[in-house]
């Protein structure tokens, strides 16, 4: 019998399975070239015409997430920005298949080059698309795992995970891949066990493995000791689950009644999967600085991303914070380097001094504003001008929207109330749909003592009673005036 083979790695979906290896990097089929560039061209035509069908035809099994997904692909296949690279290689000489698979690559390089987590993440997605071509051309299919397998490989494309039976268990073990990833998205909203980052392990497994999503983990070939411990671990995590599901959807009280508002903060709309609406009273913060990779967003991404927040939500309110750049969070090609950046161009500064960008953020606001119950807050607000130029500017835009016909809602502005200013004289912001207590910056600013500095630790305290008076002062206002 061969040794137990252990390998550490991250959780990205909770739980257990126990079952066979399934190599998902096997491959398949091999393309047969054509004689002519026209021909090659009609192979590549007739392939991204395949691909695009099966998704389409996938999309009437799907619902939510899992067809969001699949429209995506479609919308990127129909891009001629994304093919176009490929014909043009057909027409030098090479082949349908390396031609594709060039040009995908390029692209795919791209998105892993990002410092950001959220475009790291959607590489998998046009790997998914660049392997659906080449499976057309070449002709050939998916070989499907056994019932109960893990899924082992570098890295597994969504329309895969779509298209397994996770009726009878299993999971997924990547030596690459991504908690943000669209996989691991849909995992944790149907509760498949997963684990990426598994690094330079075996490139092929075989054999019976155990899976512990829990802590992050797969042990291959595991002894009659170990699959009893795990067992028996994967018995109390269901146990600890299902208990722990009978207090999740209870309303939020003290001790002495008093009713209490939960609700989550989120830095990227797959954290919300997996998160049953009912436990929670909406989001209480969406940060939009994830979608700030090494290019800044368009539009339809931003829109995309805020729609999907919005209809996981439904009547519960979504706060969602205007693009706070600048300060400990740098964005390549919209922040700008400064000798004291925390005191610089930042938060709302920034955003009004690059009306172009900041536009494109308001007008995927107000079209996701229909979608659900939203609510936006500005960050970094020192006077009340910069609360009425930004208010003017959704104005403006939504007017704009509406003489194009396109659907869109104003949505109550609010202030993040996290520089001095603001506190000590609230009242010039009584035009503000609601208030928001930053208290780290607050806090920071107050007692000029950066958050991050351990040498002035002692003073960045949210209990000194000068930031608790203003605290006070500030909440005492709102609830006077209603706000």
């Amino acid at each position: 019998m061969p040794e137990p083979l252990r390998i550490k790695g991250i959780s990205a979906s909770a739980g257990y399975a126990e079952g066979p290896l399934f190599d998902l990097d096997q491959t398949v089929g091999s393309y047969v070239g054509k004689e002519t560039a026209d021909d090659e061209k009609a192979a590549l035509d007739a392939a991204i015409g395949i691909a695009t069908g099966r998704l389409t035809a996938m999309i009437g099994m799907a619902e939510g997430d899992a067809a969001d997904i699949l429209e995506f692909q479609i919308a990127m296949l129909q891009d001629d920005a994304l093919s176009s690279p490929a014909y043009a290689a057909i027409r030098t000489g090479l082949p349908a298949d390396t031609a594709w698979r060039q040009a995908l690559n390029a692209e795919i390089a791209g998105y892993d080059a990002s410092d950001q987590d959220y475009f790291r993440a959607r590489a998998a997605d046009i790997r998914d698309i660049r392997d659906q071509v080449l499976r057309a051309l070449s002709e050939v299919g998916n070989v499907e795992p056994p019932a109960g397998a893990i899924l082992y490989g570098e890295d597994i494309a969504p329309t895969r995970f779509l298209e397994t039976d996770w009726s009878s268990g299993g999971g997924i073990a990547l030596r690459a891949g991504s908690t943000a990833s669209h996989v691991a998205m849909l995992a944790r909203s149907r509760g498949v066990p997963m684990i990426v980052g598994l690094g330079a392990s075996p490139a092929h497994l075989a054999g019976i493995a155990l899976l512990d999503a829990e802590h992050g983990g797969i042990v291959v070939s595991p002894s009659r000791t170990e699959i009893a411990a795990f067992r028996l671990s994967s018995s109390s995590f269901r146990a600890r689950r299902d208990r722990a599901g009978t207090f999740l959807a209870r309303p939020a009280v003290t001790k002495a009644g008093t009713a209490v508002r939960m609700q989550v903060n989120i830095a990227d709309p797959s954290e919300v999967d997996g998160i049953d609406i009912a436990t929670c009273d909406g989001v209480g913060l969406m940060r939009t600085e994830f979608l700030f990779g090494k290019t800044l967003p368009d539009e339809g991404t931003q829109y995309r991303a805020y729609r999907k927040v919005l209809e996981w939500a439904g009547e519960k309110p979504v706060t969602i914070r205007t693009v706070d750049a600048g300060g400990d969070k740098p964005v390549p090609g919209f922040t700008i380097e400064e000798s004291n950046p925390f005191l610089g161009l930042r938060g709302i500064r920034l955003s009004l001094a690059r009306p172009e960008v900041f536009r494109v953020q308001i007008r995927a606001l107000l079209r996701a504003a229909v979608h659900g119950n939203l609510k936006v807050m500005f960050p970094m607000i020192a006077i009340v001008e910069e609360y009425r130029q930004a208010a003017a500017m959704f104005a403006e835009e939504q007017t704009a929207l509406a003489a194009r016909g396109i659907a869109s809602k104003m949505p109550p502005l609010g202030i993040m109330v996290e520089v001095p200013s603001v506190a000590i004289l609230p009242e010039a912001f009584a035009d503000a749909a609601f208030f928001s207590i930053g208290s780290n910056d607050l806090t920071q600013y107050v007692m000029a003592a950066a958050r991050d500095n351990a040498a002035v630790a002692h003073l960045n305290s949210v209990r000194h009673p000068a930031v608790l008076r203003l605290i006070a002062a500030v909440t005492a206002f709102g609830q006077r005036e209603g706000i």
